[in-house]
């Protein structure tokens, strides 16, 4: 082996051991020890076919089979047709599996509501009102089986109402009825102008798992990773990757702070 062989092989060994432990660099801020005591898992987005979801795969998870529904827009106009209201509908399901060879079914649907004014011409001259956007609102519904156990679904829900870009209200949660998961936005602290942005699921206040839909920085580098609690029994880990699967479906078009 040549002189130069043997200094490419040094610098890639240095290269990546001083690189390995950066890939959460930036990464949203995690609560209590998920950060110590998670499986972390950077998800492959694959392909989007058309009438399909995104082909996540992260760790053991991977979507096998979807079904994306065509986007539905409505349009309303009332009082002189100056107040509108403009809907979008977006369906979609999708089965996840995991290496035990067990299968998550989810069914999902979005729908982000805008109202606002707008300006109308009564005379060439003459203008009533002015354009002006109203607070929009969202609401995104997931409900989840594993192997086709109906008798033990899961529902995610969650609402967002948006009043400015810094001014946002969300109540989201993933429940079965009996236990209740709540889901919570979470940002990077670091002092980035563009901060990274997921989402912490927390049940009793201790963190079960999170997902990162987006970097950060100009470019968004590690957009997509997901924390599992080593905790969890592997029925609640699929249940939870399943739900997270979901957000980053939602999000991976639109990855803003809004729904």
């Amino acid at each position: 082996m040549n002189l130069f062989a043997m200094k490419l092989i040094f610098f890639c060994i240095v290269f990546f051991i001083s690189n390995s432990g950066k890939a959460q660099k930036g990464a949203i801020a995690l609560s209590g020890n998920l950060s110590k005591n998670a499986d972390v898992l950077n998800v492959k987005m694959g392909t989007q076919w058309f009438g399909k979801i995104w082909k996540f795969q992260f760790g053991d998870y991977e979507v096998v089979s979807s079904q994306l529904s065509w986007i539905i827009n409505s349009n309303k106009a009332s009082l002189f047709n100056r107040k509108t209201e403009s809907a979008t509908t977006e369906k979609f399901s999708f089965q996840l599996t995991n290496q035990a060879s067990d299968t998550a079914r989810v069914n999902a649907a979005r729908k982000i509501k805008v109202n606002g004014f707008r300006e109308i011409e009564i005379l060439p001259i003459f203008l009533i009102g002015s354009d002006e956007l109203l607070p929009e609102s969202g609401n995104f519904t997931a409900f989840i089986n594993i192997n086709e156990d109906t008798s033990n679904t899961w529902a995610l829900f969650m609402n967002v109402f948006t009043i400015t870009v810094e001014d946002k209200f969300y109540d989201a949660f993933l429940t079965n009825g009996e236990r209740r998961i709540f889901i919570q936005p979470v940002t990077s602290n670091d002092n980035r102008s563009i901060p990274s942005l997921g989402y912490e699921f927390q049940e009793n206040g201790e963190p079960l798992c999170a997902v990162q839909y987006y970097g950060g920085g100009a470019l968004g580098a590690n957009k997509n990773i997901i924390w599992l609690s080593k905790s969890l029994d592997q029925h609640m880990k699929l249940i939870l990757a399943a739900a997270m699967t979901a957000l980053l479906q939602i999000k991976v078009t639109a990855p803003g702070p809004g729904m």
